[in-house]
């Protein structure tokens, strides 16, 4: 009986946290209000405050669920029977082009962008760690692996479509992994 409540618990905290990554993009992280998440998902705010003790934990959590199950994808991905640039590429769909297909295009990208290293530290740093410690692992060396990261993260600098994004990155990852 516990784990069907769960499971609705795990279900609701989706459906909440895709109401939420709708409102930050369409109107931005300062003009949306609980009541607009509790709106868009269909829920009371009192509920909506059960799950996520305020904005910023609620944003937290967005950033989160947008790469959720990645990096556990990207760590089977380096033990397949494949190039190491098909590997690099492989993860970098997984933890960059997927989560970016996601939010890409939305009137409020940019600041939902900006907004995430602002109000997700930490979960901004693991992120660096670990496409910094799977390219190492790939590339054999900690110092290209941070400038391929750098080099990665200037590829969505100017918000492109999810196409051209994932045409720099495969550009990149040939570059880097030959």
């Amino acid at each position: 009986m516990t784990g069907k409540v769960s499971l609705g618990d795990e279900a609701r905290k989706r459906e909440i946290l895709d109401a939420a990554l709708y409102c930050f993009l369409q109107f931005g992280y300062s003009k949306t209000s609980m009541d607009d998440i509790a709106k868009q998902a269909k829920l009371s705010r009192p509920l909506l405050y059960l799950k996520f003790k305020n904005k910023e934990d609620l944003f937290e959590g967005i950033f989160d669920y947008t790469l959720e199950g990645s990096y556990e994808k990207a760590e089977k991905v380096l033990d397949q029977n494949i190039s190491a640039k098909q590997k690099l590429l492989r993860i970098c769909e997984l933890i960059l082009i997927e989560p970016w297909a996601k939010i890409e295009g939305k009137p409020k990208t940019a600041e939902f962008y900006e907004t995430c290293s602002k109000l997700s530290p930490e979960s901004t740093q693991k992120y660096e760690r670990q496409i910094i410690k799977f390219a190492e692992r790939i590339l054999g060396d900690k110092e290209s692996a941070k400038v391929f990261f750098l080099a990665l993260e200037g590829l969505s600098a100017d918000l492109p479509k999810t196409k051209v994004l994932h045409k720099r990155v495969a550009l990149l990852t040939e570059k880097f992994a030959r």
